[in-house]
């Protein structure tokens, strides 16, 4: 019971923060060039859970292995997923097409497991995936804008969405003893050292405004810290095929959120997307008698 309860406060945590952050990029991106503000929130996000570990006396990886393990998880999950979605989002792609393919998540890293950590999906699961994706199709209905100029954007989102599920699948894999703050300080380095190369290309420029520091430090320490470190709990104490089920309910936090703070509105479409997305989360997490 305990354990089921401290899952469940895992993954309200997670969604509410993860899921929140497509609304907070479109915002970051308004007053800055996508590079710039992904360099300076990893950058930023490194320092904190540096002083963290420092201060904590974290343990640290005890080989390069261990480390260069740590690392490739990191620049996939973070820095690649992180860079595909700016990059998409900067290319015309909106937060709500961005979370539509994001939302492929749970059917790739369910085939990923499958055949590199054999983990096996019985029926429920593979009908609660569909469900779930269809679901998430009634949710962005509405607010879904879609044109032969954001193409580009389009193939950046699918980007990210192999860095998400690859860096998930190598993280449970190969990063099992890793220590949150420690590990999440070498991953947010990493993710660093991937992206501040691209600032070559682009036109930098940030505007220090209230939008852009709300973001910034919400997107460093929301996100890269507080919701990553809770998906990295719960990949270590479940399966990632179920963990990664969650990613279904990232539009359904991200139009809540508008709905909260930006007053966007919510249609009948969009309630009977989260009833579906519901029932296919139930349907994932049930086991086989």
């Amino acid at each position: 019971m305990k354990k089921s309860v401290e899952g469940s406060f895992l993954a309200i945590g997670f969604v509410l923060l993860y899921g929140s952050g497509f609304v907070f990029t479109q915002y970051g991106l308004e007053n800055a060039s996508p590079i710039a503000f992904l360099t300076l929130r990893f950058f930023i996000a490194f320092v904190i859970l540096l002083c963290i570990a420092y201060y904590l006396k974290s343990s640290w990886p005890k080989t390069i292995k261990e480390f260069v393990h740590i690392s490739i998880a990191g620049i996939l999950t973070v820095g690649t997923f992180s860079l595909g979605v700016f990059l998409s989002i900067s290319h015309g792609v909106n937060a709500s097409l961005n979370a539509l393919v994001i939302a492929l998540q749970p059917i790739v890293v369910t085939f990923l497991a499958m055949q590199f950590l054999d983990e096996k999906i019985n029926r429920y699961a593979i009908v609660g995936l569909i469900t779930g994706f269809l679901g998430v199709c009634f949710v962005l209905y509405s607010t879904m804008v879609f044109s032969s100029d954001v193409v580009y954007g389009v193939l950046f989102s699918f980007l990210a969405l192999f860095g998400l599920s690859l860096g998930n699948i190598y993280q449970k894999k190969y990063c099992k003893k890793m220590n949150l703050f420690a590990g999440g300080a070498i991953q947010t380095l990493s993710s660093t050292i991937l992206v501040s190369p691209f600032l070559m290309y682009e036109d930098v420029y940030m505007n220090f405004n209230s939008d852009f520091i709300v973001a910034l430090i919400y997107m460093s320490v929301g996100v890269s810290i507080g919701a990553l470190s809770l998906l990295y709990l719960m990949i270590e104490k479940g399966a990632v095929s179920k963990v990664s089920s969650l990613f279904y309910l990232m539009p359904v936090s991200a139009v809540c959120i508008s709905w909260f703070l930006f007053d966007k509105s919510i249609d009948i479409m969009m309630m009977v997307g989260v009833v579906v997305i519901f029932i296919s989360i139930v349907l994932i997490m049930k086991r086989d008698k």
